[in-house]
């Protein structure tokens, strides 16, 4: 089993957007999913849940940590939800330690039932964001093209205790980053400077996509995309709402704008799964 961790120690930049399609796309392409969520406001777990396509976990994720987990229910699609408790771990630094063994020993123990693991972490640098690093194989970091976004990248790099570097030296080197995903990007001059300035600071940390012509991986702001996640539904299932002659809703016709939106997503997907099993 393949574990990849998303991560990014500022809120708000749409990692679990990416997330939980990520795992909806990976399904899809048949891959065994176990989805892990690591971040107690449940963000990517609640739409994974709704939709009915993955099975809810007979635990949480604070369990997990806390363990020992050993075993899951047998289904491909399996998600182990977020819950209140993980915000209360990080005050307890006794137990950090096993809080990590913990993970590992979970994610042994289940790693013949699953293809990849997917876990989705709290935007804070602390002991659960730390667990994820150091049991992952590999990192996706999304990104939004502000300032204050940029000016983080080196935090997520080079924290002095959590920083993808740091954790790679001491404890994970097996650990590879797959790259910066700029999300939620919008067509203005602003943003447009700020893509422009991390291509010259990073140019390594963006993910390239396959073509003749240099493009790099990037999602624009959709309202399908919001919608999808309100949904519960994958982005390339989101359908129009239809009234029958008894007003019973029901599902419409794909939305053009759904549609259009994964013809963007797609690509930046399928090179992501590349990345995560270029070894397998």
């Amino acid at each position: 089993m393949k574990t990849m961790a998303l991560a990014n120690q500022k809120g708000g930049v749409g990692k679990s957007f990416v997330a939980t399609q990520l795992a909806f796309f990976l399904a899809e392409r048949g891959k065994r999913v176990l989805h892990l969520d690591l971040d107690h406001q449940r963000n990517s777990s609640v739409p994974l849940i709704k939709s009915g396509l993955a099975r809810l976990a007979g635990c949480a994720a604070s369990d997990v940590l806390q363990g020992p987990v050993t075993a899951l229910i047998d289904f491909p699609f399996v998600v182990v939800s977020g819950d209140v408790r993980l915000s209360g771990l990080e005050r307890q630094p006794e137990h950090h330690n096993s809080y990590v063994a913990n993970l590992r020993g979970f994610l042994d123990a289940v790693g013949a039932q699953f293809d990849v693991c997917v876990i989705d972490t709290n935007p804070n640098p602390d002991i659960r964001y730390a667990a994820a690093l150091i049991c992952a194989d590999c990192v996706l970091s999304p990104v939004q093209l502000n300032q204050e976004a940029l000016d983080g990248i080196g935090s997520l790099l080079r924290h002095p205790r959590y920083g993808v570097h740091k954790v790679r030296d001491l404890m994970n080197p097996k650990l590879d980053l797959i790259g910066l995903l700029p999300n939620m990007v919008e067509a203005t001059p602003f943003q447009r400077a700020n893509l422009t300035q991390l291509l010259q600071a990073h140019p390594q940390l963006l993910i390239s996509l396959p073509g003749e012509l240099l493009r790099y991986a990037f999602i624009q702001t959709r309202t399908a995309i919001a919608e999808a996640q309100a949904a519960g539904v994958p982005l390339w299932q989101l359908r129009h709402a239809s009234v029958s002659g008894q007003g019973k809703v029901g599902a419409g016709s794909l939305r053009t704008a759904a549609r259009e939106a994964w013809r963007e997503v797609r690509p930046v997907f399928e090179e992501i799964e590349r990345r995560i099993f270029k070894e397998a």
